[in-house]
């Protein structure tokens, strides 16, 4: 806790809002999406998504796992707990909705599903998009599936797997990955052996999204590694998330932005 309060002081004496961005391209993004005050109508699809998992008192079994498929812990929780700690909030699954909104990316991975609040914002982001997501918890994953039913979520390909493993037999290419979202396990050799294994599918208009960036010290330095390195041009830290760019034609440069 003394970590987060820390770095969150530290983000809000760096951090700027749009009269602090020079760079046309952050600029744009920051204030026709980032602060888009527009009450869009899939905010209460995503307002009706949530509320119907935080009233859901049923329970369970939940597994964690580690590298390489191991079990890392498995106990029985509520979803409607799940729903109130693990999930998205609505502050930053309506960001996420617009972010995928103002991109409008036709292909979308996913990493770490839990209940689906943040793949339903994908989703209601861009309806023509593919979405694969993918979720080391087959029950939670069957959850997030009934949610998708229920709320006429079509779009989406649900992938039981083991993150890394998945990603090194699939092979990705630039054809399948415009957006990222990185949230399914948040540690510094995790999220580096992502980053990694899909460098090969950038392109020019690739976004990633990598959350929980100021979770730990180790987190902090993931995101450091990242920022620096020499494919990557453009990143923006929200302190939840870490969006990063890989834009030619736009000089290295990193923004702390209030959004």
């Amino acid at each position: 806790m003394f970590h987060i309060v820390k770095s969150y002081l530290n983000f809000l004496w760096h951090s700027k809002n749009e009269h602090g961005v020079h760079s046309p391209f952050v600029f744009n993004l920051v204030t026709k999406c980032f602060y888009d005050k527009q009450q869009y109508p899939e905010y209460s699809i995503l307002k009706k998504y949530r509320k119907s998992l935080l009233e859901n008192p049923n329970t369970i079994e939940v597994t964690d796992f580690g590298a390489g498929s191991r079990v890392f812990k498995s106990n029985t929780r509520a979803i409607n707990q799940i729903a109130k700690t693990a999930g998205i909030t609505s502050k930053r699954a309506e960001l996420l909705f617009r972010i995928t909104k103002y991109f409008q990316p036709s292909t979308i991975l996913e990493i770490g599903t839990s209940l689906g609040l943040a793949t339903s914002a994908l989703s209601l982001g861009n309806q023509k998009a593919k979405i694969t997501t993918l979720e080391g918890c087959k029950n939670t994953l069957a959850v997030a599936q009934k949610q998708f039913e229920t709320f006429d979520v079509a779009n989406i390909h649900p992938v039981a797997t083991e993150f890394s493993s998945f990603l090194k037999n699939q092979q990705p290419t630039t054809n399948n990955q415009q957006l990222i979202y990185f949230d399914g396990n948040h540690s510094k050799v995790a999220t580096l052996e992502y980053f990694e294994l899909l460098l090969p599918t950038i392109t020019n208009e690739t976004v990633w999204i990598f959350d929980d960036i100021h979770w730990s010290a180790d987190m902090e330095a993931a995101w450091e590694i990242i920022q620096n390195h020499p494919k990557v041009t453009v990143t923006i830290d929200t302190f939840q998330w870490g969006i990063v760019f890989f834009r030619n034609e736009q000089e290295k440069e990193h923004f702390v932005i209030r959004a």
